[in-house]
């Protein structure tokens, strides 16, 4: 069995990442600057959390999983509440993610967007610069439109998929050390 290795934590300007004891960090997740990660949030391997433009926060018991790229621009920063999934190789980029929400894979939330609590977005889409999206809103498409609110079943599942990644991480930290 090979040795457990550290993820890449590194300040940048002087900032350093603020990374709670209770979260959990992929061996190649990478957390760069002005960043918060909070209790029970986990970041899978090969994402990386940038913030060397403004600050990046990760809510509690939220997931970034694998390939996630999570980035700013001045004057923009990224704002991800708790019980948020966002999927595998998902660009999060100078936006508002409130709480329990889904960002579907390879799914791009650009600057100054605001996804609504309970909201399912997509894999794929594109949520534009500057786009508000209501809460409990299933956002799909190209550029990413709401075409409907989730049902309770579907708001459930949503949720759900936070739960899981709660577990999943659980059981990556004990294999990772």
């Amino acid at each position: 069995m090979n040795a457990p290795h550290a993820a890449l934590v590194l300040p940048y300007d002087g900032r350093q990442p603020t990374i709670h004891a209770d979260a959990w960090l992929a061996p190649t997740a990478t957390v760069i600057g002005d960043a918060t990660i909070e209790s029970t949030a986990s970041v899978f391997y090969g994402a990386v959390v940038r913030a060397d433009m403004d600050k990046v926060t990760l809510g509690a018991g939220s997931n970034l999983q694998d390939n996630v790229v999570v980035h700013t621009d001045y004057g923009f920063p990224t704002w991800i509440g708790s019980g948020v999934s966002v999927g595998h190789a998902a660009v999060v980029h100078g936006c508002t993610v409130e709480d329990d929400c889904l960002i579907g894979m390879n799914a791009t939330i650009l600057n100054g967007a605001r996804v609504g609590a309970g909201s399912l977005v997509a894999a794929g889409t594109v949520v534009l610069e500057g786009t508000v999206i209501p809460p409990r809103s299933l956002v799909a498409g190209v550029p990413g439109k709401v075409r409907r609110q989730l049902s309770d079943t579907e708001f459930d599942r949503v949720v759900a998929n936070a739960q899981i990644y709660l577990e999943l991480a659980a059981q990556h930290r004990l294999v990772t050390g």
